[in-house]
C-alpha cells in the first residue's frame, strides 16, 4: 500500500471509530471497540472497502499509533480522540512534570483566558515532546506550542491519563498552567 493510500485508510478509520461510527453502520461497544470484520464489511457497504492487510498495515505503521487491535486481533478502536461516548478505561496516571500542546495563533486570546478546553472531543490532548506538539498545530496553520505546568496541574488535583498510544489525555487545562511568550509568561 502506497503512503497516500494509508493516509485515506487511517483519516477514514479515524473518522468512523471515533467520530462517526454510525455513518457506515458501525457499532462501538461501551469501550471503543467493534469487530474487525464488521468494520471491514461496513467499509466495503459505505464504497471505500479496506483490505485486512491494509488494515493490519495502517494499525502498525501508523506514527501516531492511531488505532489498536485486542489481545485477539478480532476487535479494532480507536485509541483516543473520540467524540462519540466511549470509556476507553484509562487509569489516572501521574503526568510527566511538562507537557506540550500545539495550536495556532488565531486561537490563542480563547485559551488565554478559557485556557485548553476538549472542543468536540472527551479530553485535551497534549504530548511529552515539543516537535509532536508541533506536527499536532501545523495541521492548521503556522504552528504556536503552548508549555503545560503539568505537575504543578497534578499536584493541584488535575487528573491525567495516558492513551496506548502515548498521548497525555486532561479534561481541562486551566490558563493559569500554561505558558506561551504572547501571555506575558513563560
Amino acid at each position: 500500500m502506497n503512503a497516500r493510500r494509508a493516509e485515506r485508510v487511517s483519516r477514514y478509520l479515524s473518522r468512523h471509530l471515533r467520530h462517526a461510527p454510525d455513518a457506515i453502520g458501525v457499532v462501538l461497544d461501551a469501550a471503543g471497540w467493534t469487530p474487525v470484520t464488521d468494520l471491514l464489511d461496513a467499509c466495503a457497504r459505505s464504497g471505500f472497502p479496506i483490505s485486512r492487510a491494509e488494515l493490519d498495515q495502517v494499525v502498525a505503521t501508523s506514527d501516531k499509533q492511531r488505532f489498536a487491535f485486542d489481545d485477539t486481533g478480532q476487535r479494532i478502536r480507536a485509541n483516543q480522540g473520540h467524540s462519540v461516548r466511549v470509556d476507553l478505561g484509562l487509569e489516572t496516571t501521574p503526568p510527566p512534570e511538562v507537557l506540550y500542546h500545539g495550536t495556532i495563533e488565531s486561537f490563542l486570546p480563547a485559551i488565554r483566558r478559557e485556557g485548553l478546553r476538549p472542543m468536540g472531543r472527551h479530553d485535551v490532548h497534549l504530548s511529552t515532546d515539543s516537535a509532536t506538539a508541533r506536527r499536532v498545530g501545523a495541521r492548521r496553520g503556522q504552528p504556536v506550542i503552548l508549555t503545560v505546568d503539568s505537575g504543578a496541574m497534578h499536584h493541584a488535583g488535575h487528573r491525567f491519563r495516558r492513551s496506548a498510544n502515548g498521548v497525555w489525555l486532561a479534561s481541562h487545562v486551566p490558563p493559569g498552567f500554561l505558558s506561551h511568550p504572547q501571555f506575558g509568561h513563560s
